[in-house]
């Protein structure tokens, strides 16, 4: 898929983003004995993470395990109830949430396309909230779409007209307007028949390696995790039970709920 990428061609732009290196291009990002409770409920407990420039770390673990509620965090749609969460040297707070949340992309679960604009003017919806030049805005938006194989006649169409890889591409693309250091995406690939899912899943995978953002992804799906991540971060009832690449997990668990979460995972690749 990357060679296919690469002889089909990415227009300057990108391969100027491809060519910078991660330090260059993306932020570090530490959450620092993050807790976050909704009323009595404790959502997560004492999270420390710290996400590396330039790689994918991918959150996972059963329904209910905190995994969007870090992510939501990590943006600023939500505050922690202690602790902190870090953009390179700076700590989130509500007076400085704007100006970092616009050096990330966001990715919903199952896009968040508004039903009733087209999808080019989702794509360009915070592009043209922040003014930016119409040429540099379609330019950009031409790119994302030879970049996410999504055909230009789609732009036109409505979400309802778009398949659902279709929806997902243009989310993706919305999220990748405005050239974001760091890529935030909950579960991306929900929704989708199987074909489609595999198909945007190594997709992903080469845009991920070409572009060399910081990325941060939620998934159910093992398969995704092991396929997509560097890094892995298996969660259970908002505490972090692991962290480490996919072989690591299956060969050294740090506790039988990690072999247990891997062994019911089905039609895992031999990786």
């Amino acid at each position: 898929m990357v060679s296919r990428l690469e002889s089909e061609g990415l227009d300057s732009a990108t391969k100027q983003e491809a060519a910078r290196g991660p330090k260059d291009l993306a932020p570090t990002i530490e959450l620092i004995s993050v807790s976050k409770r909704f009323g009595s409920a404790a959502a997560l407990s004492s999270i420390n993470l710290k996400f590396e420039p330039g790689k994918t770390t991918v959150l996972i673990g059963p329904s209910g395990c905190g995994k969007s509620t870090l992510l939501r965090l990590i943006i600023g749609l939500i505050q922690p109830t202690t602790g902190e969460v870090r953009v390179e040297d700076q700590v989130l707070t509500p007076e400085n949430i704007l100006d970092l949340r616009r050096r990330m992309g966001y990715v919903i679960q199952e896009g968040g396309l508004f039903p009733h604009l087209t999808a080019r003017d989702n794509a360009l919806l915070l592009a043209r909230h922040l003014r930016r030049p119409r040429v540099e805005m379609h330019a950009r938006l031409a790119e994302l779409c030879e970049l996410t194989r999504l055909p230009e006649t789609a732009l036109a169409r409505f979400p309802v007209e778009l398949s659902g890889g279709q929806r997902q591409r243009v989310s993706l693309i919305r999220a990748l307007m405005l050239r974001p250091e760091v890529l935030l995406l909950d579960e991306p690939l929900a929704a989708l028949d199987p074909m489609v899912r595999a198909t945007l899943r190594t997709e992903l995978k080469a845009i991920f390696q070409h572009l060399r953002q910081t990325v941060i992804l939620v998934t159910h799906e093992l398969t995704e995790a092991a396929c997509l991540g560097n890094q892995i971060v298996l969660l259970r009832q908002g505490h972090v039970v692991q962290v480490g690449t996919f072989a690591a997990l299956r060969d050294h668990p740090a506790e039988s709920f990690v072999s247990e979460f891997i062994n019911a995972q089905q039609g895992l690749p031999v990786l």
